[in-house]
């Protein structure tokens, strides 16, 4: 299957009610509307395939995007694969939900999220968060520093009210992921969830939402999901 053959599939199987929702959370034209499950069919008929996943995530359309994540060989994409990728993620639903979990898969994940977490920009924060977040649901314990994890904590203690807005998503996110899948330090994760207490994010329609990492995580307690790792980061 070529770029073309792709985009025809995944125009068929648009809706505009699933557009509606795209657009709300920040995506913008060109996109069809293809819910992430009805993606799979044709993932399976095309397996990895990286230069096509290259040339869909360049047309930037949304969905030909994010199925290029689908198909991807993340261990073929180098460090400046994923810069290109990241300076062409829009908005949250590109940097989290595809190049963090594209990055998740590969051996410089740590290396290229600690750079983005340090940039100060506010997407390849969110992402470089997030990366950690698919890294400690889906590898074991002993691949991590606890002293570099116990750092990150402190940092988000530290900065995370200040940061900018879906920075803090992440960041919070990372809070919870610490405290439910990387055990060596989940009671200093419960307590910086305290420390931090709720969350206040501004939204695009100028009303505030609080985040609780701290109420997230006694759920999971409750449900008995600590040291909950998944099997795979990618669908």
């Amino acid at each position: 299957m070529n770029v073309e053959t792709v985009l025809q599939e995944l125009e068929a199987l648009g809706k505009e009610r699933t557009k509606k929702i795209y657009v709300s959370n920040g995506a913008h034209e060109p996109l069809f509307g293809v819910a992430t499950g009805q993606m799979k069919p044709i993932a399976k008929k095309i397996k990895i395939n990286q230069p096509l996943a290259e040339q869909l995530y360049a047309t930037g359309n949304y969905d030909a995007m994010y199925f290029a994540g689908i198909i991807a060989d993340p261990k073929a994409m180098t460090g400046a694969d994923f810069e290109r990728w990241i300076d062409a993620a829009y908005f949250y639903m590109l940097s989290d939900y595809v190049v963090a979990v594209t990055l998740a898969e590969t051996d410089i994940a740590q290396e290229v999220a600690d750079k983005w977490i340090a940039s100060g920009e506010e997407l390849r924060m969110s992402a470089g968060w997030s990366c950690y977040c698919w890294l400690l649901g889906n590898r074991q314990d002993n691949e991590f520093s606890e002293s570099k994890m116990a750092s990150m904590l402190e940092t988000v203690k530290n900065t995370i009210h200040e940061a900018p807005e879906r920075a803090k998503y992440a960041m919070n996110q990372f809070m919870y992921t610490v405290a439910v899948s990387y055990m060596p330090l989940h009671d200093k994760a419960v307590e910086t969830a305290e420390a931090v207490g709720p969350v206040e994010v501004k939204q695009s329609n100028g009303k505030s939402k609080f985040l609780s990492a701290s109420e997230n995580i006694q759920k999971a307690v409750d449900k008995n999901q600590l040291g909950f790792k998944r099997k795979y980061v990618r669908c």
